[in-house]
């Protein structure tokens, strides 16, 4: 599924599962909450607000930032400064992320848990974790690279669509 319009509303990209987290979703699709994928940065926070206004109130979701030692992967959220190569400063730092992604769904409506893994790369942190915890859907935003820069660099987006075992919402920033 494939949407856009002029009035600023993301580009959204799905799997044809990708009404599996909604009400009413037919028989023996996953009925576990809904997983953010969530790094700290504008564009995850803009997915968590996107899929939110799709979503019933109250339902169930999860916040997972996966982080790792010296390449973090993440954004840190407040002033706070931390050894990369500490893993535990790293975790603790990652926790932080997960807990201000929650703030976020749940200030848009959501029920809200936060999560965080070690994991490389980060596509395989947020696949793994989906299918541990049962997951209805997994959202993640996605940057807009140029389709040389994504190949060269990847994209964490890109990989979850392709490798995930369930529905997958890809939510562009506005623009």
């Amino acid at each position: 599924m494939s949407t856009s319009r002029s009035d600023a509303t993301p580009h959204v990209a799905a799997t044809p599962d990708a009404d599996a987290g909604r009400p009413g979703a037919r028989a023996g699709r996953p009925t576990g909450p809904v997983l953010f994928a969530y790094d700290g940065g504008d564009v995850a926070g803009h997915a968590i607000e996107y899929a939110a206004s799709q979503l019933p109130p109250g339902r169930e979701t999860l916040v997972l930032c996966v982080w790792q030692p010296s390449d973090v992967g993440f954004t840190p959220v407040g002033p706070q400064h931390f050894d990369a190569n500490n893993a535990a400063e790293v975790e603790k730092a990652a926790a932080d992320v997960a807990a201000h992604g929650v703030r976020l769904a749940e200030a848009a409506g959501l029920r809200a848990q936060s999560i965080t893994v070690q994991a490389a790369p980060t596509w395989q942190g947020i696949v793994a974790t989906a299918a541990e915890r049962q997951a209805a859907l997994i959202v993640v935003g996605a940057h807009r690279h140029s389709r040389l820069a994504g190949q060269l660099l990847g994209s964490v987006a890109s990989s979850v669509l392709a490798h995930a075992g369930g529905a997958v919402l890809v939510v562009h920033p506005p623009g």
